[in-house]
């Protein structure tokens, strides 16, 4: 098997069987909610953050394959992290992106990295992770 065709099933699993979806039922937590217009995909990230930890993460939205596999990587790999090593993922994540060679301690996220080779697709992949950083930001103004 391909590294290629690796990457395709780690992408279709996480698609077809995401992490984390779903809402909190109670409990309070920190709701972002982007788009990309370019192409329709659509998250809600909500996150529950005490402490400086990111204790949980779940999402909702519509999407594509590569929008909807990235938030669930995403909110699998940052729970249980302090806020500023979940930034530090989303800045490795803007460096994969930009063909950057990163490597991740939740390694189903490398499978994104042939998404760098289709511009179009990178805001897909990368909604997830701006959603996150926004919640983090507004998780420390509240804190404050």
């Amino acid at each position: 098997m391909q590294l290629d065709d690796l990457y395709r099933r780690v992408i279709m699993d996480h698609y077809k069987t995401p992490r984390n979806r779903g809402k909190f039922e109670s409990g309070e937590s920190v709701t972002i909610d982007l788009n990309n217009p370019t192409c329709g995909d659509k998250i809600s990230l909500q996150m529950q953050v005490e402490e400086g930890i990111v204790k949980m993460a779940k999402f909702t939205g519509e999407g594509c394959s590569i929008s909807l596999s990235s938030a669930s990587m995403m909110t699998d790999a940052v729970k249980g992290k302090t806020v500023e090593e979940a930034l530090k993922m989303a800045d490795n994540f803007s460096g994969l992106m930009k063909g950057e060679s990163v490597e991740f301690e939740y390694e189903d996220i490398e499978a994104l990295s042939g998404v760098n080779k289709f511009p179009a697709r990178i805001k897909c992949a990368t909604l997830a992770w701006n959603a996150l950083r926004k919640g983090i930001e507004h998780s420390h103004k509240t804190d404050n």
